[in-house]
């Protein structure tokens, strides 16, 4: 048994890790081992991306599932079951559903949550249904931060699966967040700057980090507060807490986010970060006409409006 922080992981590995060696993209995950304890579960064959044993020097393409098993009979990729958890479904039909995430849900099982996600409703929901992909990934074509509420949409057939895949490749994806930052933004501005992982810290993104890949964010306000402003963000490109970290960088964290600095001012009013994936826009896989998906305001979202409006 090789000691590991749990008995298993299992991690999709986002499009903007591309290029990257596999054990410090690893090690740079929540919970995750370090490179040594992971270099000593390749040697034992226990490190996997796509199911296959894998060398730690390996370069991640973006997409890949990688899987860290816990020795014979421990953990797999494909070990993710139903469970019946609600969802509040936007949009179906027989290739694609469109789901509006809850702050709190995670998107892909991961060590220390391994049920309760969406992957896992997705089964529930669709039971006996061969999602595309692999069961952990259960037809999702993207994804949304823990603490990230909105819309996320999911593959239900293979064809449907390449074309939202290739959307989202070739950026025709328009997506739409709304977040509420601290300090006063005045006008519209565009954000240019590439991402990368954090040089000293793996577990956060940078405009400084290194390698980094391009990543645009237009922002505009819509409604200022004492200390805060409600904006409008158009994310570009795809990258890893692409918004959360370019707000930040500016000067304009998103309230309530403890990792970039969102954690300071009125952060009681929601007890997480204030960003919700308001709209998605996309051409539909079978007729090619172009759709827009809208998800409500959360509740808590919604009071965080009333307490700021409220004020001022």
């Amino acid at each position: 048994m090789i000691p590991v922080p749990a008995p298993g992981l299992c991690l999709a590995v986002p499009a903007d890790a591309e290029g990257e060696r596999l054990d410090v993209w690893l090690a740079g995950q929540p919970s995750a081992p370090t490179r040594s304890q992971i270099k000593i579960a390749a040697k034992a064959g226990l490190l996997t991306v796509d199911g296959r044993a894998a060398r730690v020097s390996q370069r991640l393409r973006g997409g890949e599932m990688v899987g860290l098993l816990d020795g014979p009979g421990g953990y797999s990729p494909n070990d993710v079951g139903p469970e019946n958890i609600a969802l509040e479904v936007l949009f179906e039909d027989s290739c694609l559903v469109a789901v509006n995430k809850r702050a709190g849900m995670v998107v892909h099982p991961a060590v220390g949550n391994r049920s309760g996600t969406l992957v896992n409703a997705l089964l529930g929901r669709y039971p006996g249904a061969s999602l595309p992909g692999e069961a952990v990934r259960a037809g999702i074509v993207h994804r949304l931060d823990r603490d990230t509420s909105g819309v996320i949409l999911v593959a239900r057939t293979v064809s449907a699966h390449e074309s939202l895949a290739r959307q989202f490749r070739e950026r025709s994806v328009r997506k739409i967040y709304w977040a509420v930052v601290q300090g006063r933004v005045a006008g519209e501005e565009r954000f240019d700057a590439p991402i990368g992982r954090h040089p000293t810290d793996r577990k956060r993104m940078s405009i400084h980090g290194k390698p980094a890949r391009a990543a645009v964010t237009d922002v505009r306000p819509l409604e200022c507060y004492p200390g805060t402003t409600l904006v409008e963000a158009r994310p570009q490109t795809g990258r890893t807490h692409q918004i959360r970290v370019h707000l930040a960088a500016r000067g304009w964290p998103v309230l309530g986010d403890k990792v970039y600095g969102g954690a300071r001012g009125p952060v009681a009013l929601i007890a997480r970060q204030a960003l919700h994936a308001m709209s998605i826009e996309f051409a539909h896989p079978e007729i090619g006409a172009r759709l827009t998906i809208q998800a409500p305001l959360p509740p808590d979202f919604e009071e965080l409006l009333r307490l700021l409006r409220a004020a001022s």
